[in-house]
């Protein structure tokens, strides 16, 4: 698989789990909707309440578990990165991005309370135990820089 390739097996997917560790130590997992960009960065709304968050502003070190879901489909991508907190224009832009739209002022996306999370990877890998033997191919930030 070259990282084209991998960039629309991540595409074609719409929900992630992520995993954080809190500021005990403790690890923390959620299903988040995901949206992928041409150069494999990840957004995901979350409230701002939410644990993820927290542990995301203490510790910016995210893992996401791609795939893995569709009966008879075993193709799943572990993906380790960096999360931020987006604002401004680069914000808006990633809301296109994620809504596809402007957004309109009382939209669902605009509710109080909800915050933009941005991944950039750093470690990215491909398992498809669809086959024998199975397909499994590694990457790191360097090899999906300037992707698409």
């Amino acid at each position: 698989m070259d990282q084209a390739a991998l960039l629309e097996f991540i595409k074609r997917h719409r929900m992630a789990v992520q995993a954080s560790v809190s500021t005990a130590g403790a690890p923390q997992a959620a299903v988040v909707a995901i949206v992928v960009g041409d150069g494999f960065e990840i957004l995901f709304d979350t409230l701002e309440t939410s644990r993820k968050v927290g542990n995301l502003r203490q510790n910016p070190k995210i893992a996401l578990v791609i795939g893995g879901w569709t009966p008879g489909d075993k193709r799943s991508v572990q993906y380790e990165g960096i999360a931020d907190e987006p604002s401004g224009a680069e914000l808006d832009r990633l809301k296109r991005l994620r809504f596809g739209r402007v957004l309109d002022e009382g939209s669902p996306e605009s509710w109080p309370g909800l915050t933009y999370v941005r991944v950039r990877p750093t470690w990215i890998r491909f398992g498809d135990f669809n086959q024998t033997p199975p397909e499994v191919v590694e990457f790191v930030a360097e090899d999906l820089a300037g992707v698409c």
